[in-house]
C-alpha cells in the first residue's frame, strides 16, 4: 500500500512535468505563429541575442512573448479558481464563468471605463476585484431564496441569471458612453492587450493567489467530502470559504482584467484534473494551473490561425469547446444534488 501511493505520487509528478513540457512547447509555438510566422531560431536570438534592430525581435518581445505568457496565467488562474469554486460548493457546475464572476468584473470595468477612463492598470484590476466580489455575493444571495436550500444546480442557475443580468448592463452601458471598442475586447475575450505591465500585475496577483489556494488546498480536499464531517474533523469551514472565496476575487479579477471574460476554462479543467490525478486537491489546484495553461495558450493559437490575419476572439474558441461540457455536466448533475 505504501509502494502504490508512492508510485500514484510519482505518476501524478510526472504528468505535471509532461504538461510543463507541453506548455513550453505551445508557448514556443504560440510566440513563432501568428499574422506573420517567425521560424524558432528567431524566436531563440531575440530572447538571448535581442537586437532592437531586428523588427522581428522588437515584435516577438514587446507582443508574442508577452501575449504567450498572459494566457498561460490567465489560462492557470481561471482553471484554479474553477477548482477551488468546485471543491468548496461540491458544485460540478462552478466556475468563475457559469457563476457570474467574470461578468461581475467586466461588469466594473465598464463602469470605470466610463466614470474615470484615466484610471491606471492597477486601478481596473482593483475594479475587477471589487466587480467579482459583488457578483459572488449576489449569485449565493439569489441561490439561497428558495426554502431547499443552495443545491448546486440552483447555485449554478443563479450564477447563469446574475452573469446574464450584469453583462446586458454592462453592454447598455458601453451604448451609451460609447465604449463599444474598449468593450467589446473584454466583453468577448482576448488576449491581444496583454504588455509587460498586465504580465507584472498578473504575476503580483497570481504570488498572493497562488500562495493561498496551495494553503487551502488540503482543507478544500476535507471540505468536499460534506460540511458536517469536516467539522467533525475540526476544521473552520466558514475560515477555509471565506479564504477560498478570496482567492477566487484575486485570481479571476487578475485575470479578468487582462483577457475579459474568457469563460469556461475554469468549468472544464478541474473535472480533467480529477479525472487524471484523483479527489486531492493538493494535486487538483497545481495540475490545473498546468492543464489550463496549456488549454489557453492553445485555444489564443488557434483564435489568431483559424481566420488568419484577423483574431477570432478566444473566449469564443473556450466557449465552443466549453458549452457542449456544460450541458453534459448540466444533465448529469440533477435537480436536487447537493
Amino acid at each position: 500500500m505504501k509502494f502504490f501511493s508512492r508510485s500514484s505520487r510519482i505518476t501524478k509528478g510526472l504528468i505535471n512535468i509532461l504538461g510543463v513540457s507541453l506548455v513550453l512547447f505551445s508557448i514556443g509555438m504560440s510566440i513563432s505563429y501568428g499574422a506573420t510566422n517567425v521560424d524558432l531560431h528567431t524566436v531563440w536570438q531575440a530572447i538571448f541575442h535581442f537586437s532592437e534592430g531586428e523588427q522581428a525581435h522588437q515584435v516577438i518581445w514587446e507582443l508574442r512573448i508577452p501575449r504567450a505568457l498572459a494566457a498561460v496565467f490567465v489560462g492557470a488562474f481561471l482553471a484554479m479558481s474553477g477548482a477551488v469554486m468546485q471543491g468548496m460548493t461540491r458544485n460540478p457546475l462552478a466556475s468563475p464563468s457559469i457563476m457570474g464572476v467574470t461578468d461581475g468584473a467586466a461588469f466594473m470595468l465598464v463602469i470605470i471605463l466610463a466614470f474615470y477612463p484615466a484610471a491606471s492598470s492597477v486601478g481596473l484590476m482593483f475594479a475587477t476585484f471589487l466587480g467579482a466580489g459583488i457578483a459572488v455575493t449576489l449569485v449565493f444571495l439569489v441561490g439561497s431564496f428558495s426554502s431547499s436550500g443552495l443545491t448546486p444546480i440552483k447555485l449554478a442557475l443563479a450564477g447563469v441569471a446574475i452573469g446574464t443580468l450584469l453583462r446586458s448592463i454592462s453592454s447598455i452601458l458601453s451604448l451609451h458612453f460609447q465604449l463599444e471598442k474598449d468593450m467589446g475586447f473584454w466583453l468577448a475575450g482576448g488576449l491581444d492587450g496583454a504588455t509587460w505591465e498586465s504580465i507584472s500585475l498578473l504575476l503580483f496577483a497570481g504570488v498572493i493567489g497562488v500562495i493561498l489556494a496551495l494553503f487551502i488546498a488540503k482543507s478544500i480536499t476535507v471540505l468536499s467530502l460534506g460540511d458536517d464531517l469536516s467539522t467533525g474533523l475540526g476544521q473552520n469551514n466558514t475560515l477555509i470559504k471565506i479564504t477560498g472565496i478570496v482567492v477566487v476575487l484575486i485570481l479571476t479579477g487578475a485575470a479578468v482584467s487582462v483577457a475579459g471574460a474568457v469563460g469556461f476554462v475554469g468549468l472544464i479543467i478541474p473535472h480533467i484534473t480529477r479525472f487524471i490525478v484523483g479527489t486531492d486537491y493538493r494535486w487538483i489546484i497545481p495540475t490545473s494551473a498546468v492543464l489550463g495553461a496549456l488549454l489557453l495558450v492553445n485555444a489564443d493559437l488557434i483564435a489568431r490561425l483559424i481566420n488568419a490575419p484577423f483574431e477570432t476572439p478566444v473566449g469564443s474558441i473556450t466557449s465552443i469547446i466549453g458549452v457542449p461540457f456544460f450541458l453534459y455536466l448540466a444533465r448529469g448533475s440533477g435537480g436536487d444534488k447537493k
